[in-house]
């Protein structure tokens, strides 16, 4: 018993000495990475990049949903009665004023014979009433004739002494009688003429209902749809009857974040790529982006990377170019969209930099010698950066600086990368 015992305890000393001698070479090994000296880094050289002139192409991306251009959808009318007839069938192309069907107007045509036979009586009356003032103008022209052919008669007799002729005399009373008779004629004819123009409205009222009884399509494009089966209630129904998908290019729809709304404009070139064809692509360009946020994420959205906040979402709206015969409505798509571009500027590669006490900097190899430059940045992409000011082009920079090197330090040995 006495001897297990002692080589336990010789064992635990044993295991004590080398944990020991580990740990001491693992601290040395962690103490040479993080101290690094000027003359290791000279040994272990730099990898430098010249300082270039590039355009900054950045690519947006997005994702959306394939669309038609436009879509009607026909609902039920309750107060126009049920459905007679349907002019169209699924899968039909139609264009915009063709019938697509017809509410029963059976009712109204009878409205409408009665209306016209109505208004017919009325300018039967109309035209005799017409004809009869036109009769009392010509009495009454007679009449004044007589007049005037018995005051001259009257003056002669007077004049010579003949005697009286012995044919009734016209007098002021009885054309007065008449022009009383054609005032009470007139008027009436004025009732009569509005009674017309009020049952040639009820006419041409009535036509327009029957004419409305016939819903059209609006679009040129292709019927979806169409549901026979729909209850005819009050209230009418959620559901439409036809539904018409246009038949012009589809478009692509979606949201897109504030961040990218700010910096797409309308006719930039977009790649679309649909889920369900693997290696093709279709071109289209920019159409739209909303200046209101989306309804549904108004509020905004939580995106963690994007410094914890919440993020607006902006609907926006993409032509597609190329022949989309081969695409379906409802297919989802991702968008590449490649923005700037056109201007050259100079340029290093992001890893270039480095933050000294709050400003960029950057090592340039020069004559075998680093220089520390403090430079001033300007736009950027994902893998460059613009520098405005504190690199010259075509000089070589420090594409992997780190916190050992200092301004002047000598390098003996470089890679350097295009």
């Amino acid at each position: 018993m006495k001897k297990k015992k002692l080589w336990i305890w010789i064992g635990s000393v044993v295991g004590v000495l080398v944990l020991g001698v580990a740990a001491t070479i693992t601290f040395g090994m962690f103490n040479k990475n993080v101290n690094v000296t000027g003359d290791e880094l000279n040994e272990m050289g730099v990898t430098v990049q010249k300082a270039s002139e590039q355009e900054l192409i950045e690519s947006i991306l997005v994702t959306g949903q394939i669309v038609p251009e436009s879509e009607q959808k026909v609902f039920l009318e309750p107060e126009k009665g049920v459905i007679s007839e349907y002019k169209v069938t699924e899968n039909q192309t139609v264009k915009a004023g063709e019938p697509l069907f017809v509410y029963d107007s059976s009712k109204l045509e009878v409205e409408l014979s009665r209306a016209k036979r109505e208004n017919e009586l009325i300018e039967s009356r109309g035209k005799t009433e017409q004809s009869q003032i036109s009769e009392l103008n010509k009495r009454m022209a007679d009449m004044k004739k007589k007049m005037e052919t018995q005051k001259t008669s009257t003056v002669h007799i007077e004049s010579e002494g003949a005697e009286e002729p012995k044919e009734p005399q016209v007098t002021q009373e009885d054309l007065n009688q008449l022009t009383n008779e054609k005032i009470q004629l007139e008027m009436q004819y004025e009732n009569t003429k509005a009674e017309i123009s009020s049952a040639s409205e009820q006419i041409t009222e009535i036509t327009t209902r029957i004419k409305d009884m016939t819903v059209v399509s609006k679009i040129d494009g292709i019927i979806v749809k169409i549901n026979q089966n729909i209850a005819n209630t009050e209230t009418g129904s959620n559901e439409s009857v036809v539904h018409i998908i246009s038949s012009q290019p589809y478009k692509v729809i979606g949201t897109m974040s504030e961040f990218d709304a700010v910096k797409i404009k309308q006719g930039q070139a977009v790649v679309v790529r649909p889920k369900v064809f693997k290696d093709r692509e279709w071109k289209g360009s920019v159409e739209s982006v909303s200046q209101f946020p989306n309804e549904a994420g108004g509020g905004g959205e939580e995106f963690g990377g994007m410094g914890g906040g919440s993020v607006t979402m902006y609907p926006f709206k993409v032509a597609i170019t190329d022949d989309t015969s081969e695409l379906r409505q409802g297919f989802h798509v991702s968008l590449e969209i490649k923005i700037g571009g056109g201007e050259k500027h100079l340029v290093v590669p992001h890893m270039a930099l480095i933050d000294q006490e709050g400003m960029s900097v950057a090592y340039v190899l020069t004559d075998g010698k680093l220089e520390r430059r403090e430079v001033k940045k300007g736009s950027m992409n994902d893998e460059f950066i613009e520098i405005t000011e504190g690199v010259n082009l075509g000089e070589l920079v420090v594409i992997t600086p780190n916190d050992g090197m200092h301004d002047g330090m000598e390098v003996t040995s470089f890679d350097e990368v295009d």
